[in-house]
């Protein structure tokens, strides 16, 4: 090539230049030194503990809302949450005043909890327990809830109007009136002898409420009434209390008839009529499956089936149903001894 003469390198149009020979490659472009830091020192032992620590949080999270579910500590954590996201829109426009005031709010946000949920975080921390030995809890559970089925057999037998209410994640105390504290021990027997009318008996006027524990908290306790307005007739005071407790919390209610010595189960709002003493059993089970009130999907599953198969009894009374004859007050107390 003659000199001075430039050399032309042919391209074909649409494809890169070929890279002479001899020449280096270019280099890649580097990894940024903040990932490249976390990539050597990613160990087997740093992905285990960090998805141990996301376990962990998640978890107490789920039992958080587990433990707030149905209480009115739940409507009041959507509060905190809006109280939450004001003070972060009042801190991003600027709002000098608004952001003052919350930020007062959030200096005392610890005592107010505390002060708020101390009935909620006494609860929780005294359920801590019962989920240590759940095969324990379970066979207990199932002895709970044979007495208050052979106890509510022998209630409707003898025509004592009755009702039993057991208390699940929302506290009860707040929903009763002038309740007289029990404490004891639960068994059949106590059960029975708590609702026969007599004159030095004043704790047959009223429901049992069953606490968390499996104690008898309290009798003669005044129940809300439902604020259903399609109920018929037959629905007494007793049931329309029944109904009135399962309204407000979620809580189970058994009630007998006294007039006809039917049993009923309220759950949710809703009432199952005329129950044989083994479909309440399977209810009661199924609400309470592993020794608590259901918390995890499966089990609410398997509640929400057995009280489906109480609930197909809706309606009036069967045609099967015995209806014995209604005893005399005093042959009721006799029954009862």
């Amino acid at each position: 090539m003659a000199p001075g003469r430039a050399r032309v390198v042919h391209q074909t149009v649409g494809r890169p230049a070929r890279r002479p020979r001899g020449t280096a490659r270019p280099p890649r472009a580097p990894v940024t030194a903040s990932l490249r830091e976390f990539l050597d020192g990613l160990t087997v032992a740093s992905v285990l503990t960090t998805v141990v620590d996301v376990a962990l949080v998640y978890y107490l999270i789920y039992r958080l809302l587990l433990t707030i579910r149905g209480t009115r500590a739940a409507q009041m954590v959507v509060g905190i949450v809006l109280v939450g996201a004001a003070f972060f829109v009042a801190e991003r426009l600027e709002l000098s005043t608004v952001s003052w005031l919350l930020d007062n709010f959030i200096s005392y946000f610890i005592i107010l909890i505390i002060v708020v949920f101390q009935n909620d975080i006494r609860r929780a921390l005294g359920r801590i327990g019962q989920n240590v030995m759940p095969f324990g809890r379970r066979q207990e559970t199932s002895q709970i809830v044979d007495e208050v089925v052979a106890a509510t057999a022998q209630i409707a037998r003898a025509r004592l109007g009755a009702i039993i209410v057991f208390e699940r994640d929302a506290a009860l105390e707040e929903f009763v009136d002038d309740a007289t504290r029990i404490d004891a021990v639960l068994s059949r027997q106590l059960l029975v002898s708590l609702f026969v009318p007599a004159r030095d008996n004043e704790l047959h006027d009223g429901a049992v409420v069953i606490g968390k524990n499996h104690r008898i908290e309290l009798a003669r306790a005044l129940l809300p009434l439902s604020r259903a307005t399609d109920l018929g007739p037959e629905f007494g005071t007793r049931h329309r209390a029944a109904l009135g407790i399962t309204e407000d919390t979620d809580a189970v209610a058994v009630v007998v008839s006294e007039e006809r010595g039917e049993i009923s189960l309220c759950f949710k709002g809703s009432i199952a009529r005329d129950l044989e003493p083994v479909l309440l059993r399977r209810a009661l089970v199924g609400l309470f499956a592993g020794g608590r009130a259901t918390e995890d999907m499966a089990e609410e599953a398997e509640a929400a089936a057995e009280v489906g198969k109480a609930l197909a009894t809706l309606g009036e009374p069967r045609a099967d149903a015995r209806i014995d004859p209604v005893p005399e007050r005093a042959e009721a107390a006799e029954a009862m001894q």
